[in-house]
C-alpha cells in the first residue's frame, strides 16, 4: 500500500492534471478565429485596425488572465482615487469588514447558543424564531441597514454578521445539548459548581462542533461580502469585480475570481487546522 506522503504525492499529480486539462480546454475554446473581411479590405490592414481576429465570444484567454496576474500583484497597495485601487486594498477591505461581522457574531452567537443549549425550554422557544430568520438571504437586510445605518461600509459589517450569526448559533446549541449526560452526571456527582462545568466540561466537549459552525459562518460570510460589496460599491473585492465588469476588463475580472477562491481556501484551511487541533487535544 502506498504511503501517506506517496497518497498526498499522487492526489497533487492529479491536481496538478486536471489543472493543465482545464487550461487546455479553456485555451482551445478561446482560439482567435478568423474574422470575414469587407469587400476591398485586406488582412494586413484588418490586422491594423485590431479586427483581422477576434476571439470567441470575446472570452480572454489563459495568457490574457496570467497577463492580469502579473500587472495586478505587481503594484497591488497602489491608491490614485476612489475608483482607482490595488487589489491588496480591495482585498483588505473586504477582509476587514468579514472579520468585524464575524467577530459581532461570535459575541452574540457563542454565548446565546450556550444558554440555548443547556436549557430545552429556551431552544423550544427560540427556535421559531431562528426558523423564521435564518431562511431570509443576508442581502435583504442590505436596504433596511442601509436605510436605518445610513452608511455603507457599517452596513456591509451587518449583512456579514447576520449570515454569520445563525450556523454558529445553532451549531453551538446542537453541540451543548450532545454533551454526554455521563459526564455531566459526573461533574454533578463531584459537585463541581455550575461556572466551572460549563467551561471545564461542556465547552471543551462541544468545541468541535462550535468550530464547525464557525467554519461554515466564515464560508458564507466570504460569500456574501462580494455581493455586498457589489450592492454598496465604493471599496473591496466585490466592487472591484463589478467596477472591472463595467469597463469590459475581463481578465481583470477573472483574476480577482480566482484571488477570492484563493482567499476563502486559506480561511477554510484555517479554522480546518483549528478543529483538527481541538479535536486531538480532547
Amino acid at each position: 500500500m502506498p504511503s501517506r506522503n506517496g497518497k498526498r504525492l499522487q492526489a497533487a499529480a492529479l491536481t496538478v492534471l486536471m489543472a493543465g486539462v482545464l487550461l487546455a480546454v479553456w485555451q482551445f475554446v478561446t482560439l482567435p478565429k478568423p474574422v470575414k473581411l469587407p469587400p476591398g479590405v485586406t488582412a494586413e490592414y484588418a490586422e491594423l485596425m485590431g479586427q483581422g481576429k477576434a476571439t470567441r465570444q470575446g472570452f480572454p484567454t489563459p495568457a490574457q488572465v496570467a497577463h492580469a496576474f502579473v500587472r495586478e500583484l505587481r503594484d497591488p497597495f497602489y491608491n490614485r482615487g476612489p475608483n482607482d485601487k490595488g487589489i491588496g486594498l480591495q482585498l483588505g477591505y473586504s477582509l476587514a469588514r468579514v472579520a468585524g461581522g464575524f467577530a459581532l457574531a461570535v459575541i452574540i452567537a457563542l454565548p446565546l447558543g450556550f444558554v440555548i443549549g443547556m436549557f430545552p425550554v429556551l431552544h423550544r422557544a427560540f427556535d421559531p424564531f431562528v426558523q423564521i430568520l435564518k431562511p431570509i438571504s443576508p442581502l435583504a437586510w442590505m436596504p433596511i441597514a442601509l436605510y436605518t445605518l445610513k452608511d455603507a461600509n457599517v452596513s456591509a459589517v451587518f449583512v456579514i454578521f447576520i449570515c454569520s450569526v445563525w450556523p454558529m448559533l445553532i451549531n453551538t446549541a446542537f453541540g451543548v445539548a450532545g454533551v454526554r449526560r455521563e459526564w455531566l452526571n459526573v461533574a454533578r456527582t463531584l459537585e463541581v459548581k455550575p461556572m466551572r462545568r460549563a467551561f471545564q466540561v461542556i465547552l471543551p466537549a462541544a468545541a468541535p462542533t462550535i468550530l464547525t459552525g464557525m467554519r461554515i459562518s466564515m464560508g458564507i460570510a466570504w460569500l456574501v461580502i462580494v455581493a455586498a460589496e457589489m450592492l454598496v460599491g465604493g471599496t473591496g473585492i466585490g466592487y472591484f469585480i463589478w467596477n472591472e465588469w463595467n469597463n469590459l476588463a475581463l481578465p481583470s475580472m477573472l483574476f480577482a475570481m480566482v484571488l477570492i477562491g484563493v482567499v476563502g481556501m486559506l480561511l477554510d484551511l484555517l479554522f480546518a487546522r483549528l478543529q483538527r487541533a481541538v479535536t486531538y487535544a480532547e
